[in-house]
């Protein structure tokens, strides 16, 4: 099994302009491009943790490269490199810190709308069927189970909450937000990705019950950008022991979840910090995921080797 050797990284404080500082990811403006550095923090209930994952953000950023890479004959990228021997010779000096957990990356005008694809029912879309018996109104068959395989997938679009929850809309509110034919567009997108995607990981044995993609454009032509199929950004089970109605072991950050419901905690700032076998089981989940879909050997700090 594999060890993390890094030691946690919770923020980078880089000579350059900071262009935002996301749940995971800080973001620095180099002009013509953008540096995405993946953190090791972990949120949950839209909330930031008071303990980070070890590796967490070389895991998320070399998954996304895997998939940018193997998804790469449907949409183009906001990817330029990961090669940190590429990078701006300013950037030389934290070659080490950035090497397997960073990445250059147009700047791309982004559509405000998370763009979810469900396999499964699952979180919010099992919450919204118990209550309508539909998913952004789309309707369901009746006397589905929390974790029913659905008859096909299907395109469960969301805004883009700057904080707080992001909220599940139809698709004709995309429709009106962005124009039919681009909303058409997304859609079908998001489903052949999530199709070809599911397929994939099936074969290795995990199940992708759910994703959101993110897309934007780059001079004018849109592009696929930000995270893609991450334990943080999908739903992963183990097809071998997958049975719905009922809870279901994932390697995902549910893990965090279910165990944080067990505390006395409000869900507000500030959030508590997990205990060592939670942070050392989250990230062997998170790994897991990694080799299994990836059959590659993690990319840690060369300082470290």
């Amino acid at each position: 099994m594999f060890m993390c050797r890094d030691e946690v990284l919770l923020e980078t404080k880089l000579p350059l302009p900071l262009l935002g500082r996301g749940k995971v990811r800080d973001i620095y403006d180099l002009g013509d491009s953008l540096l995405f550095i993946a953190s090791d923090r972990i949120s949950a209930f839209d909330c930031i943790l008071g303990s980070g994952i070890p590796c967490k953000g070389r895991i998320l950023t070399q998954m996304s490269l895997f998939w940018f890479d193997y998804l790469r004959e449907v949409i183009p990228t906001h990817l330029l490199t990961a090669d940190v021997t590429k990078y701006p010779r300013k950037l030389s000096r934290y070659r080490k810190r950035l090497d397997g957990r960073s990445m250059l990356v147009k700047k791309a005008q982004m559509i405000q709308v998370e763009c979810v694809a469900r396999g499964y029912l699952a979180g919010s879309g099992w919450k919204e069927y118990q209550e309508k018996g539909s998913v952004c109104g789309i309707p369901l068959p009746p006397r589905m189970r929390d974790g029913d395989r659905l008859p096909e997938p299907i395109f469960t679009p969301a805004t883009k909450a700057q904080s707080g929850h992001d909220m599940n809309v139809p698709f004709r509110y995309v429709a009106k937000l962005l124009g039919v034919e681009l909303a058409g567009q997304l859609r079908d997108l998001t489903l052949e990705l999530y199709g070809r995607a599911a397929k994939y990981a099936l074969e290795r044995g995990i199940i992708v019950a759910d994703t959101k993609f993110e897309f934007g454009f780059v001079d004018e032509q849109l592009v696929l950008a930000d995270e893609v199929l991450t334990p943080d950004s999908s739903r992963y089970w183990p097809a071998d022991t997958y049975s719905p109605g009922g809870p279901k072991y994932s390697f995902d950050k549910q893990y965090v979840r279910d165990y944080l419901e067990t505390l006395n905690w409000n869900k507000r700032p500030p959030a508590p910090a997990l205990p060592d076998e939670v942070v050392k089981k989250t990230s062997e989940k998170y790994e897991e995921a990694f080799t299994r879909l990836t059959g590659r050997e993690l990319v840690q700090s060369k300082a470290l080797k």
